[in-house]
């Protein structure tokens, strides 16, 4: 998703001094691969992940996203705040990241929901809490901005299909700082339906929208977004052993190259592809090694990652043809034989006095930010938008969301009404729906357990929160 489509035909970088001497040293013979196998790639490919960092500390800026390499770092046990050049911690990769992430240029003029996206989970890998960036930037918000109300469950243009995996990705797998899930369940259902209906009759998905498209559904999958979907209905709670989940593993099988264990691809045989594939059943708790991975001839997916790597340089070739290493496919081959799906929680830091997480602690009065907001009528009318609107103070209370929500949200018509429309009192009636006996509307907040909603709620800067009609 971060980049064109058409981008992952032959993705060639420069090699970096520091490994150049060793970029074209021999590659390993085709075996499957031992854990001290996976062990050595995953050391090399770090250090060669690493030499990709900027002299200022980034990986990402000036039409770069290398800042997937965030994902792949804390898949192999490696804290990003780790990361940083010529010994300089002031320069570590998460706090420059931050720093970009929390510019009010940033990503672009024109930005699509697959930025705000990719950057939740390469945030969340990092150590960054998405929804808290800083006391402007929310990015659970600007994902929740990209929902289509005409038809609920896609995020951006549906055309595009990949706007809506990347929410079930992102939405589901960057949790709480706790680990919890972060957004309401009827929002998670409302992703894996879409998800569900863009299903492939040979049981993979494209990037297309496929839902009601009986040619599109007849067509050839590719396993790099059935790599994805899968991976977005696992993160959302749908267990592994569902048909749909099945499907999706039994179409990736069934690419399987014999002799290498690649995956044969849409776009030929390549490691970025492969990876994704990996990722995909990585994310689904299948082992790539073993059972329907493992081929006649006794190779495995991850054998092929490994197999086009240079070692001890540590990159990965796209196509087995290919002469040097790139920067893309190193960082999605990594992340696969690491045992990562497209994010992991981020590891504890080795750096004195750096945390594992970092967070925007309160709001700050007088600067503009955003809330994301689900309304729930309890009849199957969600409705899901970012909340716009400039605090007072370094708290503020659910009706004064609530009332922003009404000029201030996107999409429109997020909230149209609340009653009472002051005051602190108990939330009676959302929208025209009114409390009725034991079916009331409740609140949660990054997921809590819904209770009774008070316009007096304390609301935090980042929360994400739901509110409920029902019993």
């Amino acid at each position: 998703m971060s980049r064109p489509r058409t981008s992952r035909r032959r993705l060639a970088l420069a090699v970096p001094a520091a490994v150049g001497a060793f970029a074209l040293t021999a590659l390993p013979a085709f075996a499957t691969s031992s854990p001290a196998q996976i062990a050595t790639s995953k050391t090399n490919g770090v250090a060669y992940l690493k030499s990709l960092q900027a002299a200022d500390g980034s990986y990402a800026g000036a039409g770069l996203s290398n800042e997937w390499a965030f994902s792949a770092f804390a898949a192999t046990g490696t804290a990003v705040v780790d990361v940083y050049p010529g010994g300089d911690t002031t320069k570590n990769a998460r706090t420059v990241y931050r720093s970009l992430l929390s510019t009010a240029g940033w990503p672009s003029a024109s930005p699509v929901v697959t930025d705000y996206e990719r950057a939740t989970l390469n945030a969340y890998a990092a150590g960054i809490d998405p929804a808290r960036v800083s006391a402007s930037r929310n990015l659970v918000a600007n994902v929740y901005s990209y929902w289509q109300t005409a038809e609920a469950g896609y995020f951006g243009s549906a055309g595009n299909f990949n706007g809506t995996v990347f929410a079930g990705l992102s939405l589901g797998g960057a949790r709480t700082q706790a680990g919890g899930a972060r957004i309401p369940q009827a929002l998670t259902d409302s992703i894996v339906t879409r998800i569900r209906a863009n299903q492939h009759v040979d049981g993979g998905w494209t990037y297309q929208k496929a839902e009601g498209n009986p040619t599109v559904l007849n067509s050839a999958s590719d396993v790099d977004m059935t790599g994805a979907a899968m991976a977005a209905l696992c993160v959302s709670g749908v267990p592994n052993t569902d048909a749909d989940v099945v499907q999706a593993k039994t179409f990736l099988k069934s690419t399987l190259v014999s002799s290498t264990g690649a995956f044969n691809s849409l776009y030929g045989v390549n490691t970025s592809s492969n990876g994704w594939g990996v990722a995909g059943l990585n994310a689904c708790g299948f082992n790539p090694q073993t059972g329907d991975f493992l081929t006649v001839t006794g190779k495995t997916p991850v054998d092929f990652l490994i197999a086009n790597q240079y070692n001890p340089a540590g990159g990965f070739k796209y196509k087995p043809s290919d002469t040097v290493p790139s920067a893309y496919s190193s960082i999605d081959a990594l992340r696969a034989v690491a045992g990562g799906g497209f994010t992991t929680a981020p590891p504890v830091p080795v750096t004195p006095g750096a945390p594992q997480w970092v967070a925007q602690s309160t709001f700050t009065a007088g600067t503009a930010t955003k809330l994301a907001l689900t309304v729930d009528d309890g009849a199957g009318n969600l409705k899901v938008c970012s909340v716009a609107f400039t605090p007072t103070g370094t708290t503020t209370t659910l009706g004064d969301v609530l009332n922003a929500a009404a000029t201030g949200a996107t999409p429109a018509g997020c909230v149209t009404s609340v009653t009472p429309s002051s005051g602190t009192g108990t939330v009676t009636a959302v929208n025209g729906k009114a409390n009725s006996g034991s079916n009331t509307w409740k609140v949660s907040v990054d997921g809590s357990a819904f209770a009774g909603a008070a316009r007096n709620k304390v609301i935090n800067v980042g929360d994400t929160i739901a509110l409920r009609w029902g019993a």
